[in-house]
């Protein structure tokens, strides 16, 4: 019997906490909640671990990846043009452009995540060239660059805190919408779905959907809006600049071409760049092992942990790893990507049990967070009142 019967109270109910959050052999580990108490480690012992060539960055091997992508985005577009037309019978071409637009789709993906790298600045050394990359390459994207490299900037300086994060804030239960109970259900789910995945980023950029609540109208578009200061101004013009010069080469085009031609070759490709961004953005911060904090208990550390890796298979390569690397991304947003998945591998035994890595296909784990990630409520146990998790009662 050992022990078992001399121990006090407290050790016993300490022993059947223990017991009770346990992980059992038929539970899946990647649901069991990440720990929220302090890490046992601090982010110099993180990055000691890291080999140090990890964090350099090459302006050659940076480009080589546009080059790549670009490559092939211009070859898809020559399918498109030249092949998928010229196919017979005409059943064969309605099925060749779905298969264009998921391709071309996933690609431009890919060049949107090295735009997002030059936010961060870990395409080059340079400062300039990489707002000059990431200017052109999300104005092509319609993207504002400047607008979203500031607010996504807060995202990561402040990730998983409730008062302060920037984009996919989970809501208290008390703040949900009148409606939400209507939507708790298969139907509604899917409909949330559709139209998060279809809608979300453009309604993010004009709106601040699902971003930070701010006192009055958010815009990304907007210089003098709230998400924006004084001296960050000049940006936002320069990026409403770069998004109107895209826009403006789109309706010339549509002049000899017409308006289908520029939807079928461009605008549903963007809208599936729109839909995976939105994927990736949500379920790397999605999770029902993922705590979130308010700010009596929420440190940059502990948020930055409050992320998820996951397994996109293929895409994982197409998307430069922001997928299945976003721990490390979040704790050295200026790594580039070709090094992300080495220092994955080498950052996981210190983070330990702070580590979260889910396996679950994509489009599953993007049903099962919209049925039980609903809202956020303090820890069950009310020993810690700062620490929230995810609840699907409604």
């Amino acid at each position: 019997m050992g022990a078992g019967g001399r121990m006090t109270a407290k050790e016993r109910e300490d022993q059947s906490a223990a017991e009770a959050t346990a992980h059992r052999p038929d539970e899946d580990p990647s649901l069991r909640r990440s720990p929220t108490e302090k890490p046992p480690f601090a982010l110099s012992q993180i990055k000691k671990a890291i080999p140090p060539h990890c964090f350099q960055r090459s302006v050659l091997r940076s480009f080589s990846y546009v080059v790549h992508d670009l490559v092939v985005s211009a070859a898809l577009f020559y399918v498109a043009l030249a092949v998928i037309p010229a196919l017979s019978p005409p059943l064969l071409r309605l099925a060749a452009w779905p298969v264009y637009w998921a391709a071309q789709g996933c690609i431009l993906t890919g060049l949107w995540v090295i735009a997002h790298e030059c936010g961060h600045h870990a395409f080059s050394d340079s400062s300039l060239l990489d707002d000059l990359v990431g200017l052109v390459l999300h104005s092509a994207l319609l993207v504002p660059y400047f607008s979203w490299k500031i607010s996504h900037r807060r995202h990561h300086s402040n990730t998983g805190s409730l008062d302060r994060d920037e984009v996919f804030v989970p809501k208290r239960k008390s703040a949900l919408a009148w409606y939400s109970r209507y939507l708790n259900n298969p139907p509604g789910r899917v409909l949330f779905l559709a139209v998060t995945l279809t809608l979300g980023w453009p309604l993010y950029l004009a709106f601040n959907i699902s971003g930070r609540p701010y006192p009055r109208f958010a815009c990304h578009y907007d210089p003098y809006g709230p998400i924006y200061s004084h001296r960050e101004r000049a940006q936002i013009f320069i990026a409403d600049a770069g998004v109107l010069a895209a826009f403006y080469a789109l309706c010339r085009l549509a002049g000899p071409f017409g308006l289908w031609w520029v939807v079928r070759v461009y605008g549903v490709p963007l809208l599936i760049v729109n839909g995976w961004l939105v994927t990736i953005t949500y379920l790397q911060h999605t999770h029902a092992s993922l705590p979130h904090y308010d700010s009596s208990e929420w440190d940059w550390l502990r948020g930055a942990l409050a992320t998820v890796d996951r397994d996109y298979g293929v895409l994982n390569r197409v998307f430069h790893h922001i997928t299945d690397t976003h721990v490390a991304h979040h704790l050295f947003s200026t790594m580039p990507h070709y090094h992300a998945l080495e220092a994955t591998k080498a950052i996981r035994p210190i983070l330990g049990e702070y580590y979260q890595f889910d396996g679950t296909p994509v489009f599953k784990a993007l049903w099962r967070e919209a049925k039980e990630c609903i809202y956020v409520e303090p820890d069950e146990a009310g020993e810690k009142k700062g620490v929230f998790w995810y609840r699907n009662k409604l």
